[in-house]
């Protein structure tokens, strides 16, 4: 069986040989078409995961962000994703997601550590309440005006540039220990391999092959014709 199978091989790679350059190029043409087309899926695919994400942290269902998020990294890591991302007003070619941000999860976080800061403020024995104090004193007339509610975002933006902003050391005898979220843990970005055993990724491996026998040839070619000018 293995002799049939092998001698068959051989059969198949001996017409391929017999094809012509500009017949190859013929077959190459419509295959990059086809690799281009089944990786532009896989890139539609991934900004469907992507914008459930964003959906799921718009909502704040925090069992349904954890499962979107599993889906789009699985999904990332097991296929081609090319993507274009840009950053500071410059564009990128780059394999995954590019980074996001659950912006939402990271306001009602912050909005939550805000809220039992605010209600510490008025506490004379809170050695941090004056901080506080200071930031409402200045965010909370901006609030009024501009129609911001506690968890607005412009009203956390206004609190936590107050607080950080303020010296530490401003008649505090003791030390700041309340610390709002890093931003870099909402932040994700999945990357995708170069290549997969994916649909895309033979046809894609077949192309890559074509062309190599392509330039192989051409090269011979030109070789050729270059040592029968030295024959004449």
């Amino acid at each position: 069986m293995g002799g049939k199978r092998s001698g068959k091989n051989r059969k198949k790679l001996k017409r391929l040989s017999r094809l012509k350059t500009w017949q190859l190029i013929l077959i190459l043409i419509p295959l990059l078409f086809i690799a281009a087309t089944l990786l532009r899926f896989d890139h539609i695919k991934m900004t469907e995961l992507k914008a459930e994400v964003l959906a799921a942290d718009e909502e704040g269902d925090t069992e349904k962000i954890s499962s979107t998020l599993e889906a789009l990294k699985e999904f990332t890591f097991s296929h081609i994703v090319i993507n274009v991302v840009e950053s500071n007003g410059s564009s990128y070619i780059t394999f995954g997601t590019g980074p996001f941000y659950l912006e939402n999860q990271y306001l009602r976080k912050t909005a939550e550590i805000l809220a039992g800061a605010e209600a510490n403020a008025t506490d004379d024995s809170n050695p941090n309440g004056n901080v506080f104090a200071a930031a409402m004193a200045v965010c909370k007339p901006q609030a009024i005006a501009n129609g911001w509610v506690w968890n607005s975002p412009g009203y956390i933006n206004c609190m936590t540039s107050e607080i950080n902003n303020h010296p530490t050391t401003d008649t505090i005898e003791e030390t700041f220990t309340v610390e709002l979220p890093s931003t870099s843990l909402y932040r994700y970005d999945f990357s995708s391999p170069v290549w997969a055993p994916t649909a895309s990724g033979f046809v894609i491996l077949l192309c890559l092959l074509l062309i190599i026998i392509i330039i192989i040839r051409l090269i011979i070619g030109i070789f050729l014709r270059i040592a029968i000018l030295f024959i004449k």
